[in-house]
């Protein structure tokens, strides 16, 4: 094959895979990868669970070396190198030693920039305290772990609630520490909708993490020997260790400076190739865009998984291949303590600014047969398209099963099926590990039932906004009386137990639009279709049930 020079700038996921892909694609090539830090590749996703031991060693995150990947591959690994600038005409970086301080100059073929992102630290008065981290790198990791071995603090406060601040908070608790978290949103999970991550919220404090929403962290101090985070509420959280965790950047720095196209998204712009707009120039992982399967808008996708997809792509098209990265559902997956939390394509809030009209629907299910022992409660959230059907996104939150919910939902995503489409899967069913109607088969039968015209959802803000809005209608909640005492009611609400409606349907207006309520939805179901099928002309049900309900409730009996 041709004597192809490619020079990858940065390692760790989309960097080390773009090499190793191009090595099995030309042997004869001569490749050469710099890297910024100590190390070439790690696992970043596992840097939280080293810090509480639950990864016991270090060494454990490392992938791989400069060594094994000279021996392997025959790549030659400069680490500590960082490049500097590139010289597109003449087809050369300049690169410092950033031990000596030397500069260099090294002529490629191809280039692969795959610089990833950085942490964002906001400009606040104290996070250049001593006790003040990010956790992005390794070198972060290693300078957290060594605070937490030497200093022994009994607080820890997150600022920000997202993956990498959910994973932190879990860990600290584990290492002993009393943690707060601190999100400028009105939830954690941003990319969450409210009713889910309400239930997030739940377990957090369950777990005795403080959890503090809607509240800009306004400065950090240290007084009298302990760390202080302050909050636009006037609020003083104790924090002897802060971890900043508001979100991260593409590094780009280097491609805009080249005259790189940088897309809406703030990441590189490539095609599907990870081709830039410069022919011998590609660009693979936190550094890109992203395209957006659902909607085809270019997005941000700043995972490790996305990452080595283009890093292999981008490597092997540096050696005249024609690999596609086709896009991202955006599958995201978080373990919070007890829960697992995840989400593939759009929100129903997503769904709802971008124009669509969303279905939404709730299953609450156990992850496997009832019957069958140690059975956890799974609860799915759908959103779909009313007109096309076309299943536009799933929330799954549980104990258990939820990654294998969620990675069929993705795939019936990816290749753009129908909500009522789930119901024709064949999914794997023993009492150990599904039920015979699986959770996600039955949020096609649920699609299939709207479909047919059997029910009509009322989401729980669309309740809630009638309520405000005085409209003329009747609000029934058909569960027990016990439920009722144990959950409250939602304010207004008529109980009728579902076992009694058939002979106390005489009390109600079949002219008057009807919303019947209950734990999820399914006696609610159920109670819509006897009244439609005795007459009445504007039957809805509450999707979701009290169980999404994240409105005030009254207590029961009134």
């Amino acid at each position: 094959m041709d004597k192809v020079k490619l020079v990858i700038v940065g390692g760790v996921a989309a960097g080390a895979s773009a090499a190793a892909k191009a090595r099995r694609c030309n042997e004869d090539a001569e490749i050469i990868m710099f890297e910024k830090g100590h190390d070439i590749s790690y696992a970043t996703c596992g840097l939280p669970y080293y810090l509480s031991g639950t990864i016991p060693k270090r060494d454990r995150l490392l992938i791989t070396d400069g060594r094994f990947f000279k021996q392997r591959f025959n790549v030659d690994v400069m680490t500590r190198h960082e490049v500097l600038a590139i010289d597109r005409e003449a087809q050369k970086v300049t690169v410092k030693n950033l031990t000596t301080g030397d500069n260099r100059e090294e002529p490629y073929d191809k280039l692969v920039l795959a610089m990833g992102a950085s942490a964002i630290v906001p400009p606040l008065p104290g996070v250049e305290l001593p006790f003040v981290f990010t956790l992005k790198t390794l070198e972060d990791t290693d300078r957290i772990f060594t605070y937490l071995r030497d200093k022994n603090p009994e607080t820890a406060a997150v600022v920000g609630g997202g993956l990498i601040g959910m994973e932190a908070a879990e860990n600290l608790a584990q290492k002993g520490c009393k943690v707060s978290v601190v999100e400028f949103m009105p939830q954690v999970l941003t990319f969450l909708d409210r009713e889910i991550a309400e239930l997030v919220h739940q377990h957090l404090k369950y777990k005795g993490v403080n959890v503090y929403v809607s509240e800009k962290v306004t400065g950090i101090e240290e007084r009298d020997g302990r760390g202080w985070i302050k909050t636009d509420k006037g609020r003083e959280v104790p924090a002897d260790l802060v971890i900043m965790s508001v979100g991260i950047k593409p590094n780009t720095k280097l491609a805009r400076d080249a005259g790189l196209h940088i897309g809406p998204s703030g990441g590189i712009a490539v095609d599907e190739f990870m081709q830039t707009n410069d022919s011998n120039i590609l660009a693979a992982g936190d550094c890109v865009e992203s395209m957006n399967i659902v909607t085809g808008k270019p997005t941000l996708i700043p995972m490790g998984s996305a990452a080595n997809k283009e890093g292999r792509a981008a490597g092997a098209n540096a050696m005249g291949r024609q690999i596609a990265v086709k896009g991202f559902t955006g599958t995201v997956i978080v373990k919070v303590f007890d829960l697992a939390v995840a989400k593939t394509g759009l929100s129903e809030r997503e769904a709802v600014s971008e124009g669509l009209s969303p279905l939404v629907t709730y299953v609450l299910s156990g992850d496997h047969a009832g019957y069958y022992p140690d059975a956890k409660e799974l609860r799915i959230k759908t959103v779909a398209d009313k007109s096309t059907k076309r299943l536009l996104g799933a929330q799954v939150i549980g104990a258990k099963g939820v990654d294998k919910r969620i990675d069929v939902m993705a795939t019936a995503i990816y290749n753009r099926m129908a909500l009522d489409d789930l119901l024709q899967l064949d999914l794997a069913y023993a009492p150990p590990y599904s039920s015979a109607r699986d959770p996600v088969i039955v949020a096609g039968a649920i699609g299939q039932n709207y479909y047919a015209g059997d029910w009509i959802p009322v989401t729980p803000a669309e309740l809630h906004q009638k309520m405000e809005k005085g409209d003329n209608f009747v609000l029934i909640d058909v569960r027990t009386p016990r439920e009722l005492k144990k959950r409250g009611i939602i304010p207004g609400a008529v109980h009728i137990p579902i076992d009694d409606l058939r002979d106390r349907i005489s009390e109600l207006d079949p002219e008057k639009e009807t919303i019947l309520c209950c734990g999820v939805g399914l006696r609610a179901y159920v109670g819509n279709r006897l009244l439609v099928m005795k007459g009445f002309k504007d039957v809805k049900t509450l999707t979701g049930g009290i169980n999404s309900w994240t409105y005030p409730k009254e207590r029961y009996p009134i």
